[in-house]
């Protein structure tokens, strides 16, 4: 029993707005033997056993994501991060949408991680169902498709990128070979329908600088960083505050803080700033401990290794479902 009342408060918090509404169905404690998708021992199992440095790792990931112009409208049309009015989006950003959709994220890389091979399974084709629905046409006249190979190659760039760089800058004891990370989650990447995706550091740096062609600062995107989320409501750790988003762009690499008009402050205010962020992240994950389902995931696997790798991608087509269809079974 937690007595530490930070502990308490973010493991109430952690309780009520995601384990309950967004872990259904997902299996952590059976069967016994299965290591999952990776397994104790596994650079994924630690990485994803911060949940401080998770969530900032995907935060900024989704913020990288979105300097893909076609990622911006497919946000902006099909997901609940835009306001709507009558179902119109109004062109601000909703909070309540954005707490929704990084609460699905959370599900999602806790369940890949520590969940059953099954629960793994159950995630990946809901999310590759999820993206079968995203398609349609930016205002230019170009048609997305979520289901684009070069798309899809994009977004597991910026997501496997968002969470090893929080892992290395944040995390109180990084991984000496963070390319263990990268190789290990190609299994996630590929589970999804990804294909010819990086496996290191470096290549994954080199496809996310490959697609600055592609790239831009949507009005969609400038809307929702720098100085027009002065008067964000929400609060400072939540998607669309003024400090996450500077934590976040404050990750991106220098071709991409250019692009998002990023200016680093001083050298002193810089240090500071992340200096107290780490050692903010690192006390709330000291103060609460791993997850349950971290715990869990222990017990089921107990005295298996690290998963040898497997393939996981898709080896059937998927039914066609609507999007409430795919809702009523998340």
């Amino acid at each position: 029993m937690k007595t530490n009342p930070i502990a308490k408060r973010f493991e109430h918090a952690f309780d009520t707005e995601i384990r309950s509404r967004f872990f259904k169905g997902l299996d952590f404690a059976g069967p016994a033997g299965d290591p999952g998708w990776f397994g104790p021992g596994s650079a994924v199992w630690h990485v994803h056993s911060h949940l401080p440095t998770l969530i900032l790792g995907l935060v900024s990931a989704a913020y990288i994501e979105g300097l893909d112009p076609s990622i911006s409208w497919m946000g902006y049309d099909h997901s609940r991060l835009a306001e709507r009015v009558d179902g119109v989006p109004t062109g601000n950003f909703d909070p309540e949408g954005g707490a929704v959709r990084l609460a699905h994220s959370i599900s999602f890389f806790i369940g890949t991680a520590y969940g059953s091979t099954a629960s793994a399974e159950k995630l990946a084709r809901t999310v590759r169902a999820m993206h079968h629905t995203v398609k349609g046409t930016r205002p230019d006249g170009l048609a997305y498709d979520a289901d684009d190979p070069e798309w899809l190659r994009w977004n597991y760039a910026t997501v496997v990128w968002g969470l090893a760089t929080a892992h290395e800058r944040y995390h109180r004891r990084p991984l000496h070979d963070i390319d263990r990370y990268y190789r290990e989650f190609v299994r996630v990447g590929e589970a999804l329908g990804g294909t010819d995706l990086p496996t290191t550091k470096a290549e994954t740096a080199e496809c996310l600088e490959s697609y600055l062609p592609k790239l831009a600062l949507t009005p969609i995107k400038a809307a929702q960083t720098g100085p027009n989320l002065r008067d964000s409501k929400a609060k400072p750790w939540e998607p669309g505050s003024e400090f996450m988003d500077w934590a976040a762009r404050d990750m991106l690499p220098r071709w991409a803080q250019r692009l998002a008009l990023y200016q680093p402050p001083n050298p002193v205010t810089l240090r500071l700033r992340r200096s107290s962020l780490w050692f903010v992240l690192n006390s709330l994950h000291e103060a609460t401990g791993p997850l349950p389902e971290y715990r869990q995931a222990q017990t089921r696997a107990a005295g298996k290794k690290p998963n040898p790798f497997i393939s996981t991608a898709p080896t059937a087509p998927d039914p066609v479902l609507t999007r409430e269809e795919i809702e009523a079974t998340a």
